[in-house]
């Protein structure tokens, strides 16, 4: 269960996340923010999880077989399971990670400094609508970032494995 303090900061975060200027500065300011606070804390804290559930997902690249590594918001389900979204800032096209996943989804999230290996699965479409609402209910108005991208948001779910 959310507090109604963590449910008020998310909805703040969640307006802030969906404005022009989130979208067009939100994916160069960031990445490198991230970088550097996994520095500081030693892969311990990513600096968006200071406000909301996040990630640092490890996959291998679709096209260069390299690892990578990338920090994500996501929505802890209650059997351990985890959703992340690509919404890529609304963009209208798919972030890499989501190519990688598909490629390749044996995977590994690290969470609070702890590596944890994954299985990831695309939500299938009978699926969808109800897990929509389960992520909005932890985001309101998430699903917005679709209507904005004009294209079909990947969901999937990390199943610890």
């Amino acid at each position: 269960m959310v507090s109604p303090v963590v449910k008020g900061i998310r909805r703040g975060v969640a307006w802030f996340s969906r404005t022009r200027f989130f979208r067009r500065v939100g994916p160069r300011v960031m990445p490198p923010l991230e970088r550097a606070m996994a520095r500081l804390t030693r892969g311990r804290v990513q600096m968006s999880g200071l406000l909301v559930p996040s990630l640092v997902l490890h996959t291998i690249g679709a096209r260069s077989g390299q690892p990578r590594d990338v920090t994500l918001m996501y929505v802890p389900e209650p059997d351990g399971s985890m959703l992340i979204t690509g919404s890529n800032f609304a963009a209208s096209q798919h972030p890499a990670w989501s190519s990688n996943l598909l490629a390749h989804p044996e995977a590994a999230v690290s969470v609070r400094g702890r590596r944890l290996p994954v299985r990831a699965t695309l939500v299938p479409e009978e699926d969808r609508e109800a897990i929509w609402r389960y992520i909005e209910r932890q985001w309101p108005g998430y699903r917005g970032y679709e209507r904005s991208s004009g294209r079909t948001l990947r969901v999937f779910r990390l199943t610890p494995r």
